[in-house]
């Protein structure tokens, strides 16, 4: 593995560990300004990871819905299930 893609990985691994923060801080009922904060701080690191070309708004995305799965676990509603409704 390259320098570059060692780094790009270690970066998503701390993203991921960020977000599984905010989405434990969120479901445990967190004091607004703490998961606001936390929310910032993974704001700030996903802007910054767009900005210098180490991610694409899509590759966040899938790392975004992958930590939000586990953490959460699956979505109950299907997209067809809330058109229907």
């Amino acid at each position: 593995m390259m320098p570059e893609e060692r780094s790009k990985a270690a970066m998503f691994e701390n993203l991921r560990t960020m977000l599984r923060d905010v989405f434990r801080l969120r479901r445990d009922g967190a004091a607004y300004a703490r998961l606001s904060r936390a929310h910032g701080y993974v704001d700030g690191y996903m802007r910054a990871l767009m900005e210098s070309g180490l991610a694409t708004q899509k590759e966040l995305l899938e790392v975004v819905t992958a930590e939000r799965v586990r953490v959460d676990g699956p979505a109950t509603e299907t997209e067809a299930d809330v058109v229907a409704a």
